[in-house]
């Protein structure tokens, strides 16, 4: 009988690549607790009117990429492709955004039907940013300066470029894309595939094309700029000056427009030359109507996502994971000889008790020989053995099992003592 396989695209994590995961995350969590953002929980499975309400029915996202089904009662369920919509639901479902502000995070696995390839997957994982009840520019600077402090914590600040951009408001964005469809419609047969089809989808993701014709096209075509108003030129150039005033590098690209509907005003991506085509590592914008558009009262909100995956593998390829984050045992415990184990037990639950040593306890027997080997694999730094003349003795026998440091004996009640030379 064949074996089942995982499905293309959702991937196992293994357990030694698991405390990579763990390190990013925990670093996540620390600058985000430093800002005062406080995280929420939502399920992974939402009615798909949420997604098309959102997202928008003529997106890439969910025309082609959701994972829908009927469950038994006939509705019609999604895995959610994204987070942001999630969170404006759930903070609406709760109140959470009547004469309120929030500052929430979140994080867990998304879901698109994509094409499988290096740090791009069908199941994928997220930490998302979203801020609810703040109307000027400055939160939109908090969240890019908290990103770039994420970046200068995990050494990557030199790898990744900020590029920003406002798409000012809706009736604003209405205006410059009917222009900009008036001009397009004169190269048709001269777009790429995907501009052509976009063009009476949703044509502002032309300015975002892959296809050097189409960006060549694209250089003489109406500028977003030239349609903005005070307010939306006016926020804009008060977060560039926020930005500047923090040393934050930036590049205005008046191209980037984000894939999603209900972006408008600021939309920033953080990207890495470092990755090849899968450059984007964090991105996110402003969405001022999408709590009105998804039923709740008008709320300004922002955010943005990063994308695990690719976080991670950006850390490995420049070699930016700390040799520490692989330790996840400092010390492997051997009872060697009859009457030794349950000693070996309560030294092992003294030295957790002590918070400061992560410990394997031997299991499932076996001679000294094979435990030792067994120690040698856990990568412990030491091993400390306990046999029947030890315990008469009232001593423990730590081993080195890395580095130059000889074994000794030491009394037990200078057991801890000794520990932190070899352990330091």
């Amino acid at each position: 009988m064949a074996k089942i396989q995982a499905i293309r695209g959702m991937n196992d994590l293994l357990p030694q690549q698991s405390p990579v995961w763990q390190y990013l995350e925990n670093q996540v969590k620390e600058v985000l607790l430093a800002y005062g953002y406080n995280e929420i929980r939502m399920p992974v499975v939402e009615k798909t009117e949420l997604f098309k309400r959102s997202i928008g029915e003529v997106t890439d996202i969910v025309e082609k990429e959701m994972y829908t089904f009927d469950d038994r009662n006939g509705d019609s369920l999604t895995l959610r492709p994204e987070g942001t919509a999630c969170c404006v639901r759930a903070a609406e479902q709760h109140g959470l955004l009547y004469n309120q502000t929030q500052r929430l995070w979140y994080a867990g696995p998304m879901f698109r039907y994509e094409r499988p390839q290096k740090g791009r997957y069908r199941q994928f994982h997220q930490v998302g940013v979203e801020c609810f009840g703040f109307k000027g520019p400055d939160i939109d600077a908090e969240l890019i300066m908290m990103t770039a402090r994420l970046w200068r914590k995990l050494g990557l600040l030199q790898y990744v470029c900020l590029e920003i951009n406002t798409l000012g408001l809706p009736e604003e964005r209405l205006a410059f894309k009917n222009e900009l469809v008036r001009y397009l419609e004169q190269f048709v047969g001269e777009l790429d595939e995907d501009s052509q089809r976009r063009l009476t989808s949703n044509p502002l993701r032309i300015l975002d094309s892959k296809n050097q014709k189409t960006q060549e096209i694209l250089n003489n075509a109406p500028k977003l700029s030239d349609f903005l108003q005070e307010e939306s030129k006016g926020d804009f150039d008060q977060l560039l000056a926020l930005l500047d005033a923090s040393g934050i590098s930036y590049k205005v690209n008046p191209r980037l427009v984000r894939g999603l509907d209900y972006y408008s005003k600021t939309v920033f991506e953080w990207v890495t030359t470092e990755l090849g085509a899968q450059g984007t590592v964090c991105a996110g914008g402003r969405y001022d109507g999408l709590v009105a558009q998804m039923g709740g009262k008008p709320t300004p909100g922002v955010g943005f996502a990063m994308g695990i995956e690719r976080l991670v593998l950006l850390l490995d390829e420049l070699g930016l994971i700390p040799a520490e984050v692989h330790k996840q045992v400092d010390i492997y415990v051997v009872a060697a000889g009859e009457g030794t184990l349950q000693q070996a037990f309560k030294l092992s639950e003294m030295l957790r008790d002590t918070g400061d040593y992560k410990v394997i306890q031997n299991a499932g027997g076996g001679s000294f020989k094979s435990q030792m080997k067994k120690a040698d694999k856990s990568g412990a730094s030491i091993a400390l053995i306990l046999g029947e003349q030890e315990i008469q003795d009232g001593v423990v026998v730590i081993k080195p099992l890395t580095g130059d440091l000889k074994q000794t004996s030491v009394n037990n009640s200078d057991l801890i003592n000794e520990l932190n030379n070899f352990l330091k």
